[in-house]
């Protein structure tokens, strides 16, 4: 681990999925996760532009070496938060990837030190592959990522 993430604070805040989370001023840069258990799709974004970026997706099926990748993308990036894509059945109910990607999401934030934020992710592969994406993971980690951007106080 870089000296700048074994700086951070040892206990990260998780948040819930909300339509405004509270989310301090001071965390400007974020990267996000649409979590897969073969593919989990990445994206880069900040504050100020409220938009993001598509990164390479992580393309692995061992936990820990998604962990790993992850972890990586983390120190290259030195982001101030974490954002992680949760699915839900149409109806709002949890199925058993919304334990996954939490799990992944409390994993990642133990690991890196940092905060995270649960963002509802239904629909995003959906809206991604509809908007003609090449890399629909990528894609839908910066849907994500753009729906936690617009929802910041």
């Amino acid at each position: 681990m870089s000296d700048s993430l074994a700086a951070m604070p040892a206990m990260p805040a998780i948040a819930s999925p909300s339509p405004s989370p509270d989310v301090p001023a001071s965390l400007q840069s974020f990267l996000s996760f649409d979590f897969g258990a073969r593919r989990t799709g990445v994206a880069a974004g900040n504050r100020v532009l409220g938009t993001a970026t598509p990164l390479r997706t992580i393309v692995a099926e061992a936990k820990d070496d998604r962990l790993a990748q992850a972890e990586a993308r983390v120190r290259e990036w030195q982001p101030d938060g974490l954002v992680v894509g949760v699915p839900f059945h149409p109806d709002g109910a949890p199925h058993e990837n919304t334990a996954r990607a939490r799990k992944f999401g409390r994993q990642l934030a133990e690991r890196c030190r940092l905060p995270i934020f649960e963002v509802d992710e239904r629909y995003s592969t959906t809206e991604a592959l509809a908007g003609g994406a090449r890399d629909a993971d990528a894609a839908a980690a910066c849907i994500i990522l753009e729906q936690f951007l617009r929802s910041l106080k």
